[in-house]
């Protein structure tokens, strides 16, 4: 780290801390600027109550803030899901509902998404909304619908946790626990599912750099579980046209950083299922690892979500064309 001070300014206070903290501090004198170069693990300073020091100008982390998503992935272990290895699977095909709405609902859609070509059914069934007047979601019954529905279509069941006292549940019916945009920092749920022996599905928060969304990740990953995938799903911007951008230079980004899969749900980000197809292509062509995408067979009667949802022959007509794209 190199912490720039102004030329007159006193260091002596600032060094002192440092060195407190069990930092090693060279100090360089210039005719504009003192630069303090800081040797050691910085990933504990933060750069606010640095700059809150006087005379201090700027911050400058030269290595990223990350201890465990930066590693290499040990290739005597690849992530799974179930019995199969992650890569196998790749694109990793995610579709359903936005919510499990009836037993026979969830059924008829994992049908229709299994052979299409999906891997996963997905299908929320604790639903964290604006609005506490909308669907809150089925909860464990719904959890249970999913699991029959995944059992019976050959498909892997992904869902969202709010609560880690839910986690035992989840593990006896998900093969992969989803943690929503809501709740990417939400610490105590990420400390707990670093202990869970399933995979986690990690999204970016709408409001969240790409730093905080990997930082959330390094919970997982610090707390033991080294099975995570991380998925962007569209950002909050100024423009009002869609329900969010789709941010496909963070999900670059965050592929550049770690070697955790990083998928895309372009559903969310779109808010518009006219534009999911576009932004599935632009999402395997710029190297997503996979996508997660909604499907509903009646939309416009659907519980949430519906505007965003795929009907059954667009989301085949979609597997064909990544097919084609991948092959």
């Amino acid at each position: 780290m190199i912490i720039i001070l102004d030329v007159d300014a006193s260091t002596e206070e600032l060094e002192r801390d440092l060195h407190d903290k069990g930092y090693v501090v060279h100090t360089l004198k210039g005719d504009t600027h003192v630069l303090l170069y800081v040797m050691g693990d910085t990933t504990e300073l933060e750069s606010r109550a640095l700059n809150a020091h006087d005379g201090v100008v700027d911050v400058i982390r030269t290595k990223e803030p990350y201890r465990y998503v930066n590693r290499p992935l040990p290739k005597e272990r690849p992530l799974r899901i179930g019995k199969r290895r992650f890569s196998e699977m790749t694109p990793f095909i995610i579709a359903g509902p936005c919510a499990v709405e009836s037993a026979e609902q969830i059924a008829k859609i994992a049908a229709t998404v299994a052979k299409a070509g999906a891997h996963a059914l997905r299908g929320g069934a604790f639903k964290p909304r604006t609005s506490p007047h909308s669907f809150q979601g089925l909860e464990r019954e719904g959890l249970i619908h999913l699991r029959k529905a995944a059992d019976e279509a050959g498909l892997y069941a992904v869902s969202e946790i709010t609560d880690k006292e839910d986690l035992s549940f989840f593990e006896e019916h998900v093969d992969i626990i989803q943690v929503g945009a809501r709740n990417m920092q939400n610490y105590d749920l990420l400390k707990a599912l670093g202990k869970a022996k399933k995979p986690v599905l990690l999204k970016r928060g709408f409001a969240n750099t790409v730093e905080e969304w990997l930082l959330s990740a390094e919970y997982l990953l610090m707390h033991g579980n080294p099975d995570v995938i991380l998925c962007e799903r569209g950002i909050r911007t100024f423009d009002s046209a869609t329900r969010h951008t789709l941010d496909l230079n963070g999900m670059l980004y965050a592929k550049q950083i770690t070697e955790l899969p990083v998928i895309v749900d372009p559903s969310h980000a779109a808010g518009d299922y006219r534009l999911v197809e576009g932004l599935s292509k632009a999402s395997i062509a710029a190297g997503a690892d996979g996508l997660m995408i909604e499907v509903h067979n009646n939309p416009f009667q659907a519980f949430s979500d519906g505007a965003q949802s795929l009907k059954p022959k667009r989301f085949e007509k979609l597997m064909r064309a990544i097919t084609a794209y991948t092959e």
